[in-house]
């Protein structure tokens, strides 16, 4: 397991109530009411936040491969994140699909920023080998 040498940031959140909860951050820019997905509850879900968090880092890995090909991400670049909760042998399961949205881009050059991304994207790799992920070009 690859280790940190030097840590960037900690993101530090407080959570209570569990999935029909709420979670703050320690610096108040997150205050996020919690709902189980598909229940009463008006709040977000861990699997949407999960979705959010990847696809805006993914989005990032992407503009770094782009800087390193010295070319311009497009303005409108999107991620479409879909996080599945499920259930199979063994319990319960994720399961993710990210959709990328690089419009203009030759489709040669914009998966070559994915592949990119995907290899060096923090979430990426946290997920590699642990739930299955497919990638696709919109």
């Amino acid at each position: 397991m690859a280790q940190i040498e030097n840590v960037l940031y900690t993101g530090k959140t407080h959570t209570t109530g569990g999935r029909d909860g709420e979670s703050r951050s320690s610096d108040d820019r997150l205050n996020v009411k919690l709902s189980s997905p598909g229940g009463p509850g008006t709040g977000s879900n861990p699997e949407q936040l999960l979705g959010a968090g990847w696809s805006a880092c993914f989005i990032g890995a992407m503009g770094l491969a782009a800087r390193e090909r010295k070319i311009a991400l497009p303005k409108d670049t999107a991620v479409d994140a879909e996080i599945d909760l499920g259930t199979g042998d063994g319990g319960y399961f994720l399961q993710a699909r990210l959709t990328v949205s690089l419009p203009g881009l030759d489709p040669d050059i914009a998966h070559e920023l994915i592949q990119s991304a995907h290899r060096t994207c923090p979430y990426s790799k946290a997920t590699r080998g642990n739930i299955d992920v497919e990638i696709h070009l919109a």
